[in-house]
């Protein structure tokens, strides 16, 4: 007997052993370091719920992520739970490398009480929720009212023309420029919304899946933002700026204007007075329409996960209503709970403008065709090197069009031949 008791309490520490060694692997690219710190603040509280597992949160720089990430899985480096941007879900979830998160929604007590565009979108890719949304991200224009007052600009712009007309205004001030251009990492929402507002439409294909981006109105849209770069209406050095360049040429007062989504929020409100600059809708083309992009981000379960049930439970601390919304005041997301919009922090004034330019008629929220594969490559690679060679000039926009065109148009009708 007591050597069965012995056993048996060997069995349970070398049992305690092994829970204490569980480690999720958490993967995040849309990185910065306040969402970093949110990221470990939640994930503090899942630890402290399931004891014994450690979650390690690997960060990776998002103007490097799409590189670093598939070198990771290319070499079997591959986490539990990863942020899933919306541009890459077709790929890894088409690849069989994402877990079906469906079992696990059909049980969970907060699926009811998502919204019906999280649910749609996390089941992009065959109709399967390969990822949760945690918020959505609305372009939305930001205004400095003291450079407008200094440069004799009496209101934000409404069209594309006052837009022009604005930026060089400002950039008559010494060392002052119009707009903050996002040349480098996740620029393609630029060269969209406004390819696509003076197009007059956002339809990205034809019927028969040959793609629209070097029609006349495209190539107008896009040539557009290459002349405002070559006029001296954006900073010289933004050919190479990312998130955090454009925020921080905003709430330095370098730029005047600044195309983003609420999570730009974040540092503009901690540097910024809030009388000092007002947000509105993106500008308006020939058509009377603008087009802002509306994108989402979530997390997945990777399927080689070799914990699964656990790392369904810290999506579970990620996504619920506490968690999520915790997030999204920190990285200023739209968040995907029913419950949120009763929250007084979305009722604040920093969030009219985004509740202004879903209501207008006229504005026309825009979804890329993150369901192709390819479309990763594109927005991650592709689009950086064209567009910096057509903003310097190495080639024009039409050439840039026709590469974009070319690639697009064999993305979707690869897909369309697999329907």
């Amino acid at each position: 007997m007591k050597k069965l008791l012995i056993a048996a309490f060997a069995t349970v520490l070398m049992s305690g052993a092994a829970l204490a060694d569980t480690t999720l692997k958490l993967v995040e690219v849309i990185t910065s370091p306040e969402r970093t710190e949110t990221l470990k603040s939640i994930v503090s509280k899942f630890e402290a719920a399931n004891p014994g597992t450690k979650v390690e949160v690997i960060s990776l720089p998002w103007g490097e992520a799409f590189q670093k990430f598939a070198t990771m899985v290319s070499a079997g480096e591959i986490p539990d739970v990863m942020e899933m941007p919306d541009t890459w879900l077709s790929l890894y979830a088409n690849n069989g490398l994402l877990e079906s998160l469906e079992p696990y929604l059909a049980k969970w007590e907060h699926t009811s009480g998502l919204t019906d565009r999280a649910l749609e979108l996390g089941r992009d890719v065959n109709n399967t929720a390969h990822m949760l949304p945690y918020g959505f991200y609305l372009r939305a224009m930001f205004y400095n009212k003291k450079l407008f007052q200094e440069a004799g600009v009496t209101e934000p712009p409404k069209t594309m023309d006052e837009f022009v007309a604005a930026s060089e205004k400002v950039s008559k001030l010494p060392g002052k420029y119009g707009y903050c251009l996002r040349g480098g990492p996740g620029g393609l929402n630029g060269w969209i919304m406004f390819g696509a507002t003076m197009a007059g439409s956002n339809k990205f294909f034809n019927e028969d899946g040959t793609s629209t981006m070097n029609s006349e109105g495209w190539v107008k849209g896009l040539t557009w933002v290459v002349d405002l770069y070559k006029k001296g209406l954006a900073p010289k050095d933004s050919v190479n700026w990312g998130f955090n360049e454009i925020v921080a040429g905003f709430y330095t007062g370098t730029c005047a204007m600044l195309d983003q989504d609420p999570d730009a929020l974040i540092a503009i409100a901690e540097r910024m007075k809030p009388e000092d600059y007002g947000v509105t809708t993106m500008p308006k083309g020939p058509s009377g329409k603008t087009f802002p992009t509306i994108g989402y981000a979530g997390w997945s379960m990777m399927a080689a996960s070799q914990n699964k049930d656990l790392s369904w439970k810290l999506i579970e601390t990620l996504e619920g209503p506490e968690g999520n919304v915790e997030w999204n005041k920190r990285t200023g997301a739209l968040p995907v709970h029913k419950s949120a919009e009763k929250d007084p922090f979305y009722a604040s004034e920093q969030f009219k403008g985004w509740f202004a330019e879903l209501e207008d008629k006229d504005a026309v929220p825009t979804v890329m065709p993150t369901y192709l594969e390819e479309f990763a490559f594109f927005k991650d690679s592709m689009v950086i090197k064209t567009s910096q060679q057509a903003l310097l000039g190495d080639i024009t926009p039409e050439e840039m069009a026709n590469q974009w065109a070319d690639y697009l148009t064999k993305a979707q009708q690869k897909y369309l031949a697999k329907k």
